[in-house]
């Protein structure tokens, strides 16, 4: 009897030690609407795919050791990183109309801070999409959403909403901008900029939330750019003010204009503005017209977006016939490549390279670039169509990979990120780290 007492007692205090070393990791109590006792800045164990720790299968370049990496599942749309942290952020659902901003460390996955769930502005159906912003060095996640104003019971009239996070600890501000109609949200400067695709914008500044509008009449197209008066569209944020478009010309107002930074052979008139990235704006340009390819080759162009100034330029032949809309220009973590379509520069060095079959259409389409000169995309002209492939930007000829391979959808952190779908719906993000 004596015997069984001591054993009750010795397995009644092992649960008690299994109960307390639980509680002591599962932590404290959350914020008021956080709703799953998760505070802010608390770290958790990575995000895996099984209960085995490992993340779920992909084929990746041999670049990337696929036996090691991490996992997060519940994946909301798209992904944002901070660079100069090494953070990557993801939304997940957090019931039928509220979201989660989460942040993991890109090179092993641990989590980070968390935001707390948040109720979006759109309709149940839709979702918020998340954008990364820099300004003055500084790294911030946008979340952004369309919908009424003041929430269910609010006033009448419709705005974008923006949520704000510092990307080094997680603070949040709000930010309402009444706006009439599904918006265009970019952050490819130090703003958040709103746009209705045309001359009506709003920028929101990440660190302190302020709105700041400009009315188009005061848009001010340089003189003598009969073009900067057609089809005019605010189309990013410098460091010195709005980036503006016309047919053809473009400009920071009260900064340069596109007239007196056209690269060498252009025509200075012709320059028109295809994508805008952190820092940079890539334009094509058409040669000079007593130029021998003025007829047949277009001049694409990087500029710096604060100067203006071209600092690599290269011939491509002109498409037969004009797409809808050119591939968006994708740079490195470090900025100093660029791709876009068919088109990779290496901005160090000052030179350009077009991807193009004898007959002059295009032979691939990039889609990433790491700070090493490697790009990744497809034998297709269209992102994700055809064979994928590998350009070491240094020997300029792709390389061929096999047909399963999944390329990277960015690297940050040495660590490739690859975002899929599988057959069930549910959105993966892993992280593979590069082979050293």
């Amino acid at each position: 009897m004596r015997q069984r007492v001591v054993r009750l007692a010795l397995v009644g205090g092992v649960v008690v030690l299994a109960m307390l070393l639980l509680l002591s990791m599962c932590g404290g109590g959350g914020t008021a609407d956080d709703g799953d006792g998760e505070r802010r800045g608390t770290a958790a164990p990575p995000p895996t795919a099984s209960a085995s720790g490992t993340p779920a299968p992909v084929s990746a370049p041999a670049a990337y050791d696929t036996s090691r990496g991490w996992e997060a599942q519940g994946v909301v749309g798209d992904y944002a990183v901070a660079d100069g942290l090494g953070t990557v952020a993801y939304l997940e659902a957090a019931g039928a109309d509220r979201y989660r901003l989460r942040t993991l460390d890109a090179a092993t996955g641990r989590r980070g801070w968390a935001g707390p769930a948040s109720r979006h502005a759109g309709a149940p159906s839709g979702r918020p999409r998340l954008l990364d912003v820099t300004r003055d060095g500084v790294e911030y996640f946008a979340v952004w959403s369309f919908g009424r104003s003041g929430g269910p019971g609010g006033a009448a009239g419709t705005a974008v909403v923006v949520d704000l996070y510092a990307a080094t600890d997680g603070a949040r501000q709000r930010v309402e901008v009444p706006w009439p109609a599904p918006p265009t949200v970019s952050a490819t400067g130090p703003g958040v900029l709103i746009t209705d695709g045309g001359t009506r914008s709003a920028v929101v500044d990440p660190l302190t939330g302020a709105v700041s509008t400009v009315a188009p009449k005061d848009l001010r197209p340089p003189r003598g750019c009969a073009g900067c008066r057609r089809l005019t569209e605010v189309r990013g944020v410098t460091d010195k003010g709005l980036l503006v478009s016309g047919s053809p010309g473009f400009w920071v107002r009260d900064g340069w204009s596109s007239a007196s930074v056209a690269p060498r052979g252009a025509d200075a008139a012709s320059g028109v503005p295809v994508s805008v990235t952190d820092g940079y704006v890539l334009a094509r340009w058409q040669p000079a017209r007593k130029d021998r390819q003025a007829a047949t080759h277009d001049i694409w162009a990087v500029h710096d977006a604060a100067s203006g100034k071209a600092l690599v330029a290269v011939r491509c032949h002109k498409p037969e016939i004009e797409p809808g809309a050119f591939p968006e220009a994708v740079r490195s973590p470090a900025g100093g490549h660029l791709v876009a379509g068919s088109l990779a520069f290496d901005l160090s060095l000052g030179k350009g390279r077009c991807y193009e079959r004898e007959d002059g259409t295009p032979a691939l389409t990039l889609t990433t670039v790491t700070d090493e000169g490697m790009a990744y995309g497809s034998s297709g002209t269209v992102p994700g169509t055809g064979r994928p492939l590998a350009v070491d930007l240094a020997l300029a000829e792709p390389e061929p990979l096999p047909a399963h391979v999944r390329v990277p959808d960015a690297e940050i952190s040495d660590t490739g990120l690859f975002l899929w779908t599988d057959p069930q719906d549910r959105r993966h993000l892993l992280g593979h780290p590069r082979r050293t």
